[in-house]
């Protein structure tokens, strides 16, 4: 798959990058470049590799998913100008 100037404006565009114009054909060329070579990577086969997270086999430390309200409460409206029962006091802003 080749890339020209007009993908590359367009791509440039929709990533809101001021691209000059005389960047655009060497960034053609680069990004062909790289997808030449993501192609050459489907040619390899993969059916036996499984998939990884990291070079280096590593368990990933879990912890049990309890919900709790953090315990710090009291220090987050320790500041608030006004609080009552660990919530903050806002005035009514829908009648």
């Amino acid at each position: 798959m080749s890339v020209d100037e007009k993908a590359v404006r367009r791509a440039a565009r929709l990533a809101r990058l001021a691209v000059p114009e005389d960047r655009l054909a060497p960034l053609a060329a680069e990004l062909s470049g790289i997808l030449a070579w993501v192609e050459q990577l489907n040619e390899l086969d993969t059916q036996n590799v499984e998939p990884m997270t990291s070079v280096r086999p590593m368990r990933l430390y879990r912890r049990a998913d309890v919900v709790t309200d953090g315990f710090y409460a009291e220090d987050i409206v320790k500041n608030a100008p006004r609080s009552e029962d660990n919530f903050f006091v806002v005035p009514k802003v829908v009648e």
